[in-house]
């Protein structure tokens, strides 16, 4: 009598199984399926649509076959290939917003994810500050003049190199900061920092940076609430 097949053929390209019954399962598969099902409900919590968990599953499941990353846990290697397959797809996600919908820690994700571009020898490409500042503004309530001034900011900082050696996500966080405080929709550093997932400190560090420069960072048909010079120094 021939029994099921178990192992990495128990399931197709995209990490579905293609068994229903755990009892026939090996325990890799298990392992395999638990994961899935963790990457499910990652992806749910942030909205994440199929083709991300379906590239995630993917991921993991060459890692997992690969067992080049012995002695990091599952739910570690599942958080780093939903990182990695955000990037992959063109949505990025901060390494705090994966932290916040999986149990394992931002240094942990961190390591998994460099492990994973080595052991599979892939690559992601490098985020902008553009990457972010839709989702962040969005999730402010901030108008979309604030917004197009927030992504010029950043760009035009990035392009006088004013913010050399900084994270994209703090350049972002920055200019969000000084586009809100130059119109009438305010925001601080804190509100900033909670949805960007970056620390006060880092958005000021950033900020001062960009401040002597900031007469030059402005579209030119921007609509100033506050001016230039009534900006807060820190």
């Amino acid at each position: 009598m021939i029994s099921k097949g178990t192992g990495s053929a128990s399931f197709d390209e995209f990490g579905n199984s293609k068994y229903q019954n755990r009892r026939t399962m090996s325990s890799s598969d298990r392992a395999m399926l638990n994961a899935f099902k963790e990457i499910t409900n990652m992806s749910d919590r942030i909205n994440l649509p199929r083709n991300i968990i379906d590239r995630t599953n993917n991921l993991f499941k060459q890692v997992y076959e690969q067992k080049s990353l012995k002695g990091r846990s599952n739910d570690a290697i599942a958080s780093a290939c939903l990182y990695i397959a955000c990037r992959q797809e063109g949505v990025p996600r901060t390494f705090k917003e994966i932290c916040a919908v999986s149990r394992i820690s931002k240094k942990e994700i961190g390591r998994c994810f460099k492990l994973i571009l080595k052991a599979l020898e892939t690559s992601v490409d490098l985020i902008t500050t553009g990457d972010f500042m839709s989702r962040f503004c969005s999730n402010l309530g901030l108008p979309k003049q604030v917004q197009m001034a927030a992504t010029y900011i950043a760009r035009k900082a990035v392009e006088l190199d004013l913010v050399p050696g900084r994270s994209p996500i703090s350049v972002a966080a920055a200019a969000i900061y000084m586009a809100s405080q130059a119109s009438a929709e305010k925001k601080t550093q804190k509100e900033i920092g909670d949805i960007a997932g970056v620390a006060d400190v880092t958005i000021r560090q950033s900020y001062r940076l960009i401040y002597p420069r900031a007469a030059d960072l402005f579209p030119p048909d921007f609509k100033f609430d506050t001016p230039v010079d009534k900006l807060p120094q820190l």
